[in-house]
């Protein structure tokens, strides 16, 4: 049965009435009929069970003592059919222990006989609003059901995608990348110097399409990467980090500086990825400067700990700021600096997975200030 309704203002909202006394069901049903309900009256349980099965009700108002059953039995068995079904206990005077237990029993409420009608109407329309939270709850664990199923759908297809992207796409590139080389080193010397500079070139376009690749599977992979917090010492890490970038400060006069970090608890392994891509980003836009200075630091905002990683390097215009964070976003040309413009999504991703936010501050030729914050975990 759906249950599954939409209060519709001019429709009748229907009350199922069970008594086993035929003329208090018709009065009742009589007198409710007259206040505005479409009424619905049954002398046996058995009888109303049948009905809920046939239609849907908005509210059971059941006696409490019926030959061969009750009232609890009434509405735990109503209530398999219809759980958003509500379920008022009617019961005689003398009998408030026994009401009393229907409703820990999961009745919402109870109504004395003889019935007076100020008194009943207050506990139906509250009955019946309760009716329709049910059913709004009932539609809301629905729609993260299937929300849920969709998401693990997709997470699917993202891992055959990915599978494929690494596999299938990285196939020939590889073999793209093997033969210019062979050319290249193979067959120099039956080459003019125009068609080494296009092999050249073919072998760099490969090159740069087998990192962003590389790129893009990791930033697809954040989300669904399990964060494994622990206690981490940020000033080791980061020297960690400096130390394996001898490739990149090869020839360099570099000034480090990092500040005597706190320990603090994050992913071990994505949090060196975010300082990868920050003093990376920091080493190469500070190329053209003679001396270049890289500095790691916090402070302290309450209970948040605000990282920063500054340059003195090229810097970049703020009006452009809000395009830095972003896929495939770029500054500067590559043939000034080399890159994929996904490290700084990267970075976000994994800093707002940690609950924290990502922002920048700089000028043009004056160096730019990366900050992100970590909340106290």
């Amino acid at each position: 049965m759906n249950t599954n309704i939409v209060t519709d203002p001019a429709r009748k909202l229907s009350l199922l009435i069970v008594d086993d006394e035929p003329a208090s069901m018709r009065a009742l049903c009589d007198t409710l009929e007259y206040e505005g309900y479409q009424t619905y009256g049954y002398t046996s349980a058995a009888d109303a069970l049948a009905a809920m099965r046939e239609r849907t009700f908005d509210l059971l108002l059941a006696d409490l003592q019926m030959p061969g059953t009750n009232g609890i039995d009434l509405m735990k068995s109503a209530q398999l059919i219809d759980p958003t079904l509500v379920a008022v206990i009617m019961t005689g005077h003398g009998a408030l222990e026994t009401a009393v237990a229907a409703m820990k029993a999961g009745a919402l409420d109870y109504i004395q006989k003889p019935i007076k009608l100020a008194t009943a109407l207050p506990v139906l329309e509250r009955a019946l609003a309760v009716r329709q939270l049910r059913i709004e709850k009932k539609r809301l664990e629905e729609n993260v059901r299937e929300r849920t199923e969709e998401l693990k759908i997709a997470n699917r297809e993202l891992e055959a995608f990915s599978h494929s992207v690494s596999h299938d796409l990285r196939a020939p590139l590889r073999a793209v990348s093997v033969f210019t080389q062979a050319l290249l080193t193979e067959h120099s010397a039956t080459l003019n110097d125009e068609g080494k500079r296009l092999l050249q070139n073919v072998n760099a376009g490969a090159a740069h399409m087998d990192r962003l690749i590389t790129d893009l599977l990791r930033l697809s992979q954040l989300n669904r990467q399990a964060l494994h917090r622990q206690p981490v010492r940020f000033a080791e890490l980061v020297q960690r980090v400096i130390d394996g970038m001898t490739n990149e400060r090869a020839g360099r006069d570099i000034e480090f500086v990092v500040a005597d970090f706190p320990t603090w608890q994050v992913d071990q392994g994505l949090m060196q990825q975010v300082f990868v891509n920050l003093i990376s980003n920091a080493i190469k836009f500070t190329r053209e400067r003679e001396r270049a200075r890289i500095e790691v630091g916090y402070r302290m905002d309450g209970t948040t700990l605000v990282v920063f990683v500054r340059d003195n390097g090229v810097g970049f215009n703020m009006k452009h700021m809000n395009k830095l964070f972003g896929v495939f976003q770029r500054l500067h040309s590559a043939e000034q600096f080399e890159g994929t413009g996904v490290g700084l999504s990267i970075v976000r991703r994994i800093v707002e997975r940690h609950g924290g936010k990502v922002w920048v501050d700089g000028a043009q030729d004056q160096g730019a200030t990366f900050y992100f914050s970590l909340p106290d975990s």
